[in-house]
Order: C-alpha cells, then sequence, then structure tokens
C-alpha cells in the first residue's frame, strides 16, 4: 500500500468529529551528552520501515553560545520536530544553523522542521539533493506510510567549504570528504576534540554503499579521519565512540567487501553466489550485514566484473 492509500485510510478510519487526522510517528527522542555543550541523538541499527518511524541515523547538536548548531536532522519532519523539542530540553538556545553531512534521505529529511535556521551541506551534497530528492521523499512515503506525513524537499541553502568555519565566533573544522556519498562533510570541534564523521563511519552496524565513488576512495576517507586529533567520534549510525576503533572497523568492513566482491569477479561468479556464499563469523555478527551486502553487490559487483573478469577498467574499483 503506498502513500497515499495508507493516508486516505488513515482519514475513513479516524472518527467523525475528533478535529484533525491522528499525530504522525511519535518518536522519544533522549539526548545523550558526548562532551562540554555537545549532544548526541542515537537512531536504531535498523532499516527504514514504519516500525522505527525512520529513526535509524544519529542526529547531533552544539550549544554554542551564540545558539544551537544541529548536524543531520533524520529522516521526516516527525523526527525533526521531535528533534527540535529534544534541544528545546537541553538549553533555550535558538537552533541558527543545520549542517547536512550528506544528501541521504535518513539525514536531511527532518530539515523541515528548522524553518528559522541556516541549513548547509557542501556544494556536491546539494547537487545529489537535487538529483534524487524527489525520489527519497517517494521512497520514505513508500516505507514509512503515515510517519512521513508532512515531510517535503527543503534542501539546505548555503554552500559548505573545508577549513575552519566560526559559527557565531563558535569555530568548527569541516572537511570535505567524499567515500560515503560522493560529498560527504566531516566536522571536527577542536574545543571540545569531538568528531562528527556522518556516514563515512558505521559503528555496530554494516555499511552502506549507495552512492560511493569507490571502496579504495572511502578507505582513504577513512585514513584521513583516523590522522586527525580527535577525543570522541560521532558516527553517522551506531554508539559515540572514545578511540579510533569505528573508523578501523568500517575500514575492516570494507576491506572485506572489496575481497568478496573481487575474488568472485575473478571466479566468474554470479551476484547471487557472491551474495548467497557464507558470511565470516565477525561480518555476520553486524547488523544487516548480509542486507548491505545484498545491496552493495548491485551498487559495485558490474564494475568489478568489468575489470576483474574481462580486463576493462572501472571506476568503483581503482
Amino acid at each position: 500500500m503506498g502513500f497515499r492509500d495508507t493516508a486516505l485510510l488513515a482519514a475513513l478510519l479516524w472518527p467523525l468529529g475528533a478535529g484533525a487526522a491522528p499525530p504522525p510517528f511519535e518518536h522519544r527522542l533522549t539526548p545523550r551528552p558526548v562532551a562540554e555543550h555537545t549532544w548526541m541523538v542515537e537512531g536504531r541499527p535498523e532499516e527504514l520501515s514504519e516500525d522505527n518511524g525512520g529513526d535509524i541515523a544519529n542526529s547531533a547538536f552544539i550549544v554554542t553560545g551564540h545558539g544551537v548548531l544541529v548536524i543531520d536532522t533524520g529522516s521526516t519532519l516527525a523526527y525533526g520536530h521531535a528533534l527540535r523539542a529534544a534541544i528545546a530540553g537541553v538549553t533555550d538556545q535558538p537552533v541558527r544553523w543545520v549542517l547536512n553531512t550528506h544528501h541521504h534521505p535518513d539525514h536531511v529529511f527532518g530539515n523541515g522542521a528548522f524553518p528559522e535556521a541556516e541549513i548547509a551541506a557542501l556544494p556536491g551534497t546539494r547537487a545529489a539533493f537535487r538529483r534524487h530528492g524527489e525520489a527519497f521523499r517517494d521512497t520514505l512515503y513508500q516505507r514509512l506510510g503515515d510517519a512521513a506525513r508532512g515531510t517535503g524537499l527543503v534542501p539546505a541553502s548555503v554552500d559548505l567549504a573545508a577549513g575552519e568555519r566560526r559559527f557565531g565566533g563558535y569555530p568548527l573544522r569541516l572537511l570535505a570528504l567524499r567515500g560515503h556519498s560522493g560529498s560527504d562533510l566531516a566536522v571536527l570541534d577542536p574545543a571540545t576534540g569531538v568528531l562528527f564523521t556522518g556516514d563515512l563511519v558505521f559503528h555496530h552496524r554494516a555499511p552502506t554503499t549507495p552512492h560511493s565513488p569507490g571502496i579504495a576512495v572511502w578507505r582513504d576517507d577513512l585514513a584521513t579521519l583516523a590522522a586527525l586529533d580527535f577525543k570522541v567520534l560521532v558516527p553517522g549510525h551506531g554508539p559515540v565512540a572514545r578511540d579510533p576503533g569505528p573508523i578501523a572497523a568500517t575500514d575492516a568492513w570494507l576491506a572485506w567487501l572489496h575481497r568478496r566482491l573481487r575474488a568472485g569477479a575473478e571466479r566468474g561468479a554470479t551476484a547471487n553466489q557472491v551474495i548467497d556464499a557464507p558470511l565470516p563469523e565477525a561480518i555476520a555478527a553486524w547488523p544487516l550485514a548480509r542486507y548491505e551486502l545484498t545491496r552493495s553487490v548491485s551498487h559495485f559487483y558490474a564494475d568489478y566484473e568489468r575489470r576483474y573478469l574481462w580486463g576493462e577498467p572501472a571506476a568503483t574499483t581503482k
């Protein structure tokens, strides 16, 4: 059943005289302090579903003293409003800035809950949202049903660039990378040592690869992150860490994925054979491991076949 059918059914079943339509998904968000003036809201290690209302990615915010800066706003308008309420429970400072780490729907479709804020992203992220935003919105309604009600296209309107930028006098270091989505923002707070990686780093969850320019590119970005002087790591998915372990784990997954795809291509295995072969015990323990392997095969395997089976160049396996 599509969103329109779901919404119509809900309207027909809602009692006459009850007033407004029933509220969308009720998120219960708990901000967790990770450093001075800094909080994170952790998403569930799941895929988008009506049961979780799209609450699968991490959001974070910094109370700068000049206003609140939010990093990623979640997958729906309802989530964005819940995040806004959670922030209000921590501080009475207004939300003045929103940074989108990349264009994927679980990180940007809560933007509409912050109409007064400056919403900013890398130029490549803004361009990717223009290309994919409508399709992503349609997918959200199909996957989340009524939980997505009211969610619309609210893109970032301000370009970010690599380097130091001050937000009301509060300095942050911005890094422009691209391994996960083609345009990925990482943010380092020199004052607290908190590194916000977006989906360049997954913790206790298998990484997603839909728009990655290649495994080697992503691994180079991880090396860049690992070389930074940070104390706390806030990944795009999964719990906060106080060591570089999640970077190493994400890199290990990508290295294994490359070996799996290359070995399959070299022996002429079909995509289904690559997917269905047994997983190593350590890999199988990751949430959504088989699911994300299946998706990664669909994203990458044709290129691996071109390079390792037929001897042709392929951009994603450089």
